[in-house]
């Protein structure tokens, strides 16, 4: 369906109309022999019994622009290890496995931490990090492209639409982030559609136009987990190591680039990966989860922009951001009446009143701890302390993979 609206601050691209997959990988591939590519996939060893990453491996066998292709491995043995060492070396291109849990990775980890440098929890967002450094260290790469292994609707358009922008020289953006509709027999994506956007909405109207709310609120799917960059930003941005992990990213992208050179683009159809359960009565797991580690990533980051926050103040977050989401729930019920779609009112109310008690739960930790967990250290700070330390990984990634 062919949609040319421009939305917010960034600029948008669409899906208009049938892709010419050819042409465009021929382009990158032209591209990529000046401007190299190399694709980060994080991946947990579970992961690897699922039909999605299968699927993954098989498309990337085709893609020949790509340099290299770096697996950003969670906690696992020496045998899983070797295990996924396996599974990958199916793949044409050079595939380097970065063993987050090994001995020689987790020394590296050790001797950043003793520098008194925050380094994160183990998960995504530390071996996502970590996959930089490496990348960092090849010292050969011009943009980093990355893009989560659980996805079922996978093929080679994706990720050709998702590099596209920031490899042609002519187009030259350094950061570009991938949307998509995610809809089955109905709608998903609730921590976007009745978090997020209603929350962004709720702070302009309390705090008035903010850059980089508007900057927020210009983006299709804020949370979605691809994305492509200039290597450059994977030197000086912090991420957080928690869920709040793609609105730290985006904060740091509209504190390090000019938002004439971020983009946002439509790469498929439809998304569709594994769902997350709601755990509306586990703070700790879940949807419920994500929505306190991303409300506090919010939060903290408003705060750094000169936003002041007060009990007050966030009383009436609270029953703006309810009144708001209602209103959106509206919608989205007579959106999935439009188009067929089954809406079960009763759980996406319950999403909300879910994500109410997570916006009290941050902001209360926000009151107490305005700082909280610091973000993981950015590489040029971490290469000041230890002048040597890429070499190092360079090392030990190599020695794993020997």
């Amino acid at each position: 369906m062919s949609d040319f609206y421009q939305t917010g601050v960034v600029a948008t691209f669409h899906q208009l109309g049938r892709l010419d997959l050819d042409k465009i990988e021929g382009e990158l591939s032209w591209y990529a022999v000046e401007r190299p590519i190399v694709l980060v996939l994080p991946s947990l060893y579970s992961e690897l019994h699922g039909a999605a990453l299968k699927g993954i491996v098989n498309y990337l066998k085709g893609v020949k622009y790509l340099r290299e292709i770096v697996v950003t491995l969670g906690p696992a043995t020496s045998e899983e290890f070797d295990h996924v060492r396996r599974f990958f070396s199916v793949l044409p291109q050079k595939t380097t496995i970065l063993w987050n849990s090994g001995k020689r990775v987790s020394a590296i980890y050790q001797a950043i931490e003793k520098e008194g440098l925050p380094i994160g929890e183990e998960g995504k967002g530390r071996s996502v990090w970590m996959a930089y450094g490496y990348s960092l260290s090849r010292q050969e790469f011009h943009a980093i492209a990355l893009h989560d292994c659980d996805i079922v609707s996978y093929d080679r358009s994706l990720l050709a639409r998702l590099c596209y922008p920031v490899t042609n020289p002519s187009l030259d953006y350094a950061f570009c982030k991938g949307f998509y509709s995610r809809v089955t027999d109905r709608l998903h994506g609730r921590v976007t559609r009745m978090l997020v956007t209603p929350l962004i909405r709720s702070l302009i109207k309390m705090v008035g136009h903010h850059p980089l709310l508007v900057f927020f609120d210009s983006f299709r799917y804020p949370l979605a987990g691809e994305f492509s960059m200039d290597i450059d930003l994977a030197r000086i941005n912090r991420i957080p190591g928690d869920w709040g992990l793609e609105v730290g990213v985006l904060a740091e992208v509209y504190r390090n680039t000019a938002i004439r050179r971020v983009c946002q683009v439509d790469i498929t159809e439809n998304y569709e990966h594994k769902h997350q359960v709601l755990s509306p009565e586990d703070a700790s797991r879940g949807l419920n989860k994500m929505c306190i580690d991303i409300c506090k990533s919010l939060f903290r980051t408003l705060a750094s922009e000169g936003v002041i926050f007060s009990d007050g103040f966030f009383k009436t977050l609270v029953a703006t951001y309810v009144r708001t989401a209602q209103d959106m729930l509206k919608r989205f019920e007579d959106d999935a009446a439009v188009n067929g779609l089954f809406f079960d009112r009763h759980e996406e109310s319950l999403s909300v009143e879910t994500f109410t008690r997570g916006i009290r739960s941050a902001s209360e930790t926000i009151m107490e701890d305005p700082l909280g967990v610091p973000l993981i250290t950015s590489w040029d700070r971490v290469t000041s302390a230890l002048p040597g330390v890429l070499r190092q990984i360079k090392e030990a990634v190599e020695a794993d993979n020997a």
